[in-house]
């Protein structure tokens, strides 16, 4: 099981965890993961790490599909992984309603349609066997609707690129999941349950039925991984108590929240509609409060370093059996990151 380290993305200020990055290279991490929201952006974060590092792949989780145009997310990749040496990842993934619809100022639509043309148009573009030509139901490129010009013509990239790039997306509904292995290199599952197998693999395996070639050996699913080590056990959750609250809570209406129900398949059904009802009427403190300690162990590292060994049993038993391909650690302070080097490196 290969170990990553997720990076985040910055909040009021551009900022970059470098300390915990340069130590996740030097000691011996496969990956280390940007994101993106609604301010800081996860290529220029991800251009800025791959030009301060040497060895460890730079991923994006995610960059979000309604910002670029698919020809302009494939140039992009295509230009990260050139200059660092083949060590860019791209992960993308389609975000959600409040983002796609308020921030980016676009129809959030059909998310898997979308998420399959994106892919086959980065592939095309990256494979150059021919101009780009991709007549879909999200993109037609040329473009050809009422309003066109009638001059475009199908272009071939002039960057000669690695056609093994690999592509990540994120997912945690069952078609979501499905879509991820029937086209992609990975997934990431936001959480999971290492436990919980039931969870995750039946879509898996549904999707790498509907393709030809691809094996689960292949897949990589990278789940993120909450990491807080603290001598104090309540201390230690609260950090992950905020963040599964937030997205069980505050990531869409009820009935549009995929984090909900995720939350609900992972056995806290109650609890969901908890945390929802408590942060969208703006307790987000209650809404913590009733995220259950359950929860945060089961898809969290939290506790002492004694705690924390015990409870990556149920990781390595997950990386033994080939089910999770990578850990990607959230959070993770200099001595959390040591932690996992010693135990799973």
């Amino acid at each position: 099981m290969r170990l990553g380290f997720v990076a985040g993305y910055g909040v009021a200020q551009v900022e970059l965890p470098f300390a915990q990055i340069m130590e996740a290279e030097r000691l011996g991490f496969d990956s280390v993961w940007t994101s993106e929201a609604y301010g800081t952006d996860a290529v220029s974060t991800a251009a800025w790490i791959l030009a301060r590092t040497t060895r460890i792949r730079v991923g994006t989780a995610i960059m979000q599909m309604p910002a670029r145009t698919p020809t302009c997310a494939a140039m992009t990749a295509m230009t990260l992984n050139g200059l660092s040496g083949g060590r860019f990842v791209l992960g993308i993934g389609p975000s959600g309603p409040r983002v796609v619809e308020g921030w980016y100022g676009v129809p959030y639509g059909r998310p898997l349609a979308r998420t399959r043309e994106y892919v086959a148009i980065i592939r095309q573009v990256a494979a150059r066997e021919a101009p780009l030509v991709y007549q879909g139901r999200e993109y037609r490129i040329p473009y050809d609707g009422e309003d066109a010009t009638g001059l475009g013509v199908p272009m071939k990239s002039i960057l000669h690129a690695d056609r093994g790039l690999r592509i990540y997306t994120a997912a945690v509904t069952p078609k979501g999941l499905a879509l991820a292995a029937e086209i992609g290199d990975g997934v990431f599952p936001i959480w999971m349950n290492p436990a919980r197998p039931d969870l995750i693999e039946p879509h898996l395996a549904a999707g790498l039925a509907r393709a030809t070639g691809r094996t689960r050996a292949g897949f990589d699913l990278a789940p993120f991984v909450p990491v807080s080590l603290d001598d104090d056990l309540d201390a230690a959750r609260a950090p992950v108590r905020a963040h599964l609250a937030l997205y069980i809570g505050g990531m869409g209406p009820p009935g549009r929240n995929f984090y909900t129900d995720y939350a609900r398949r992972l056995g806290y059904e109650e609890a969901a509609a908890r945390i929802q009802d408590h942060y969208l009427a703006g307790r987000r403190a209650e809404a913590a409060a009733a995220v259950p300690d359950a929860l945060v162990d089961d898809v969290a590292l939290v506790g002492s370093a004694a705690r924390i060994r015990e409870r990556l049993a149920a990781w390595k038993e997950a990386g033994r059996s080939g089910r999770v391909g990578s850990l990607l650690a959230a959070g993770a302070s200099l001595p959390a990151l040591r932690l996992l080097a010693e135990e799973l490196l």
